[in-house]
């Protein structure tokens, strides 16, 4: 008998909500590296995640506070369940993520997921706060959700006018919030030419800590190691142009439907940009693009994709012309 049940929020989206039982199953796989069997359960017509384990030690009790979908945990005494405090590891509250409202803009819990199944799988030994690049950042929900997590962020965005509605909203939000920062959105240019923009946003979350920062240029993806330099990151994320709302960069004038072509390109700049025993993580619709044909890409570029069964459970349908799915690949 599982010990331990987990009652996930509800979600506004009905077509996420139906699968999101599946899809946090194997985010909590992988969260807690395979030493808890995770399993989806129903009591009364209410449908849970439990887990068959005796002592809730702090590495599960942390990552329920960060799962994607956690609403309140429980634990089972016979006939009864008895709740247990959820500790959230969130540093800003979860309005810095669900305000923005604009088309084509994911779901904000499987934005986190997509955060969360990444950062579980470094390889590397990390002292101290980790930092998530998403070098096709659009107007920020990714880079919004690292914060929350207590992560430094940086981005690339193609959309000049998406990096100046991402800078005025966190100036608003950070002055509105009345917490400590500097935000400032500074021509780039070198070699007398304009490059774009560059935002440089420095915060202290409320009640004080560690100061958080994030950095974000104007630019083609495929420039992002030129644009951020020397820095290496913990964690690239990318949730891909699923070629309906959003197209691919494919010249100056058009734009192309399909992931493929640019993501060939744009790999192996992201792989340099991750320090070694980093992480990739790369949600996309399968129907431009195949996972054999992605994880072909992904080891081009000198990444390993990890394929154990959790890794292999994230695919599921947005819409009748999105089926997206998520690959996660780590640096040797």
């Amino acid at each position: 008998m599982a010990d331990h049940l987990v009652l996930l929020a509800p979600s506004s989206n009905r077509v996420y909500a139906g699968a999101a039982e599946v899809l946090m199953t194997a985010e909590l796989a992988i969260m807690l590296g395979g030493e808890a069997a995770v399993e989806r359960i129903s009591l009364a017509g209410i449908g849970y995640l439990a887990l068959a384990i005796d002592v809730l030690d702090e590495a599960t009790a942390a990552a329920l506070g960060r799962l994607s979908g956690a609403y309140a945990v429980f634990r089972r005494e016979g006939d009864h369940l008895r709740p247990l405090p959820l500790a959230r590891p969130d540093r800003f509250d979860d309005d810095l993520v669900t305000i923005p409202k604009y088309p084509g803009k994911t779901n904000e819990q499987f934005t986190r997921l997509l955060v969360n199944v990444t950062l579980a799988s470094l390889t590397r030994v990390t002292d101290g706060p980790l930092t998530v690049l998403d070098p096709m950042c659009g107007r920020g929900t990714t880079l919004s959700t690292a914060l929350v997590l207590g992560h430094d962020a940086a981005g690339v965005e193609s959309d000049l006018k998406a990096v100046e509605a991402y800078a005025a909203f966190l100036k608003t939000y950070l002055r509105r919030h009345r917490l400590k920062h500097s935000a400032d959105l500074t021509p780039v240019r070198r070699e007398g030419r304009s490059l774009g923009r560059r935002l440089d946003v420095v915060v202290t979350p409320e009640g004080g800590g560690r100061q958080q920062g994030l950095t974000v240029f104007s630019g083609d993806t495929r420039q992002s190691a030129a644009l951020h330099g020397r820095r290496r990151f913990d964690a690239v994320v990318v949730d891909a142009p699923y070629g309906i709302v959003h197209g691919s960069q494919a010249t100056a004038t058009k734009r192309d439907r399909s992931a493929a072509g640019l993501l060939s390109e744009a790999l192996g700049v992201w792989a340099g940009q991750l320090k070694t025993g980093g992480a990739l993580g790369l949600s996309w619709n399968t129907y431009g693009l195949s996972r054999e044909r992605l994880t072909s890409l992904a080891e081009q570029a000198g990444l390993r994709p990890l394929d154990s069964t959790p890794y292999l459970s994230f695919g599921h349908r947005v819409d009748s012309s999105i089926h997206r799915d998520v690959l996660v690949a780590v640096k040797a």
